[in-house]
């Protein structure tokens, strides 16, 4: 025999299995830090889009109340025009609405204040898509 000890051989054993569980903590120290800090990026971009996402809303709710308040401003101004204006019939080179034979709800002017009102909500969705379209 070469002279095998007991003692050497368990040694060696334990040397291996040492060696053998050093080398499973590196690895898994080395992939927790990179976990740890992929989590740590994940969550900075997290923070960096709420806080983009708010700005947006900001954005978003001033561009509404923007429209909003010019409809309504263009509302009145329509409203105004047609309660105060009195229509002549020959002031105009455009013939005017023919009266209705049959009126449901009133006269022919509520027919064209309906249209004007209509006309105006339009453009101002028009307005508003391309205002929300613009925010990025």
């Amino acid at each position: 025999m070469i002279g095998l000890n007991p003692y050497t051989i368990l040694g060696a054993i334990g040397a291996l299995i040492a060696s053998f569980a050093f080398g499973v903590y590196q690895g898994w120290s080395h992939e927790h830090d990179k976990f740890m800090a992929y989590k740590a990026e994940v969550a900075l971009i997290a923070e960096h889009q709420i806080a983009k996402n708010e700005a947006i809303q900001k954005q978003s709710e001033l561009v509404n109340k923007g429209i909003q308040n010019e409809y309504e401003a263009r509302l009145s101004a329509i409203r105004n025009h047609y309660a105060n204006s009195v229509r002549k019939s020959s002031s105009g080179s455009m013939s005017t609405i023919p009266k209705a034979t049959i009126s449901v709800d009133g006269k022919s002017a509520d027919l064209e204040l309906a249209c004007a009102y209509t006309t105006q909500q339009l453009i101002s969705l028009q307005d508003w898509i391309k205002e929300q379209a613009g925010i990025k």
